[in-house]
């Protein structure tokens, strides 16, 4: 055996001696049965799709396609009569995970040092340059055993912590040269809870190029030394013999806590840091412009409310009145008779405002569920199907939503209004998913939706979403509109022109970057999980206080921002509260950009919190004021 491969086998070694004691953390998986074995029992090994992994040069993405296990090109072994589909949930399909069996063959406790998965398989010259692309684009190969993702051990730069990362590489490169792994040393830990009652708990693997690899006369496998790499030749045939060994270590470590070394978060200090930093910003904010505002509203509102106690006649002309500032309406009060006049487009807007409403409460309960740990990571796209779920349900509160605004707005359209909430926006959101699904069949990625799942999403949303929309908006429509508390002009009065930042444009740009702000950093890990493919995320406590800062940043900044437009006697804040407050998706946008333009190497949620939290603001204060 080659020396660097002795030294390989030593580190796995040493890794799972220091992970395998480590004691649990509590952490605990609701809904999810364990399995247990006795000695000799059958443990699946199950396979999933190949994804795209990072440079570990430069950090970049080369590639953001998947593909299934027993593609052609990867010569990858069949099992005896093909391989099974295993049952997976709609979010784990729509997240694009492919799960198959394999032939690997694991029994309890029983070691296997050198173990063929099949018979000899020959790589063509297609073939050849196929798999070195993509062991160039960093591929990793990904097996569930017992549900549990096989993976490599990985030790953080700064902490010098140990955690496992999913996935294994599909190969390597050496000497400027793509390498195949053709044999797999797999380090399975299991723990027992009980006599005969053994558990899976820990999954390590560990790749190796053995050029050597060989069927002998007898019919007997050699695993080779690994003197040399295997090197898929691009010019002419290759072959390669699959092989493995399999090697069972007892651990204390419990099966409820057998998921917590791969949820090791890498930089745990620099998310506390970023999260009490953004909170602290968030707060001071908050606070600091609501000390501002309701000082500057009890002035106005003593000034306003003097007024109508005076008798302005004999007032006129007079320097007392100079000197208190009495005088006719002026400010935000001089607008108060088209403040609540109907918006343009109020169809438009209240189906925004449905929609947002839906979302909103969708995501907030999702990543409830998720803080609270019922949403499992050993259960596949649990969160993608709660989503589904969810948003379906919560159709009610859009249409609901939808129909209450838009009847506050005196709109008479209401068979267009039912119509449009459930399909105009879900609509584009399908057509564009679809689109894009093209390019993922066009490409063979397994990464691509299969057709019957996506008359599958039609049929939710048009069998049950669709109805319960109808149904919130009959009641939503059922119900009187919001009452104004002023009377509206028959007349409207001319605005102003805006100057400086209160025009659209610069103010959609200063107000929106400060939502994006509060949630950047869990925007950043996300992404980072999402296109990584090597670590999990869970940090959904974060996240939840990562939400709660948003929705304060987008009703602060929204509040203040229609507080400067009354006061420049613009009553046409609707629009401009929605679009400014929902600029920070535009920043989201741009963000997911500049994210893959610069690792990635190839060839309405807070409009409506900022609507509805302005909305109340200027209900408020115009109530706190008498007209005549």
């Amino acid at each position: 055996m080659r020396f660097s491969e002795l030294l390989r086998s030593l580190s796995f070694l040493s890794t799972l001696l220091y992970l395998a004691p480590v004691p649990s953390s509590a952490f605990y998986l609701p809904g999810v049965a364990p399995t247990s074995y006795k000695v000799g029992d059958r443990v699946p090994l199950n396979v999933n799709h190949l994804t795209p992994g990072t440079s570990p040069e430069d950090g970049e993405l080369q590639s953001v396609l998947s593909f299934d296990y027993y593609h052609p090109a990867f010569r990858f072994c069949r099992p005896e009569g093909g391989p099974q589909k295993v049952r997976e949930s709609l979010g784990s399909i729509l997240f694009g995970d492919r799960i198959l069996t394999s032939p690997f063959d694991l029994h309890m406790a029983q070691n296997e040092s050198c173990k063929a998965v099949c018979e000899e398989k020959k790589f063509d010259q297609r073939s050849a340059k196929f798999v070195n692309r993509r062991i160039k684009q960093n591929y990793n190969i990904n097996w569930l055993i017992d549900g549990l993702p096989a993976g490599e051990p990985l030790e953080d730069i700064e902490t010098h912590e140990q955690f496992v990362s999913p996935g294994l590489p599909l190969g390597r490169i050496e000497d400027g040269q793509a390498r195949l792994h053709n044999h797999y040393d797999i380090y399975v830990e299991y723990h027992e809870a009980s006599k005969d009652e053994l558990r899976v708990v820990g999954v390590l693997v560990a790749p190796m190029t053995r050029k050597d690899s060989r069927f002998a006369e007898d019919g007997n496998v050699d695993c080779g030394t690994g003197a040399e790499g295997l090197v898929l030749s691009e010019d002419g045939e290759t072959s390669v013999v699959w092989t493995y060994g399999v090697y069972w270590i007892k651990s204390p470590t419990a099966w409820a806590t057998r998921w917590d070394k791969l949820l090791a978060s890498s930089d745990p200090k620099i998310h506390w840091f970023s999260l009490i930093n953004s909170a602290v910003i968030v707060v001071f904010l908050t606070t600091m412009v609501a000390m501002i505002l309701l000082r500057a509203l009890r002035k106005d509102f003593a000034r306003y409310n003097r007024l109508d106690q005076m008798n302005l006649d004999d007032l006129s002309g007079t320097s007392a009145v100079m000197e208190d500032g009495v005088q006719e309406d002026s400010g935000w009060k001089l607008v108060h008779g088209d403040v609540f006049r109907t918006p343009k487009n109020p169809l438009l807007l209240s189906v925004f405002l449905g929609n947002g409403a839906q979302l909103f409460v969708m995501t907030g309960i999702t990543i409830a569920f998720a803080m609270f740990g019922l949403l499992s990571p050993s259960n596949r796209g649990s969160i993608g199907t709660v989503m589904i779920i969810l948003y379906t349900i919560f159709g009610f509160v859009g249409g609901y939503v939808s129909a209450r605004v838009y009847k506050t707005f005196g709109g008479e359209a209401w068979k267009q209004n039912i119509a449009l909430t459930p399909v105009l926006i879900p609509g584009i959101v399908f057509a564009t998913f679809f689109l894009l699904n093209l390019f993922l069949w066009g490409k063979q990625s397994s990464g691509a939706v299969p057709f019957p799942y996506m008359i599958l999403i039609v049929a939710i949303w048009f069998l049950i979403s669709v109805p319960l929309s109808f149904a919130g908006s009959w009641i939503g429509f059922k119900q009187p509109g919001i009452p104004a508390p002023v009377r509206t002009n028959q007349i409207p009065r001319q605005i102003p022109p805006s100057v400086g930042y209160l025009r659209p444009l610069p103010s959609m740009l200063i107000v929106g970057i400060l939502p994006f702000g509060a949630i950047f950093v869990e925007l950043y890990l996300i992404m980072k999980s999402i296109w990584s493919g090597k670590e999990i995320y869970y940090m959904f406590g974060f996240l939840f206080i990562c939400y709660g800062l948003m929705i304060m940043t987008c009703a602060t900044v929204t509040i203040l921002m229609v507080y400067f437009l009354l006061c420049a006697e613009n009553y046409r804040w609707h629009w401009r509260v929605f679009a400014t407050a929902g600029a920070s998706a535009g920043y989201v946008f741009l963000n997911a950009l500049v994210y893959w333009m610069t690792k990635l190497k190839l060839g309405g949620l807070t409009g409506t919190i900022g609507f509805f939290a302005s909305w109340a603001f200027v209900h408020k204060i115009y109530g706190s004021i008498k007209i005549d």
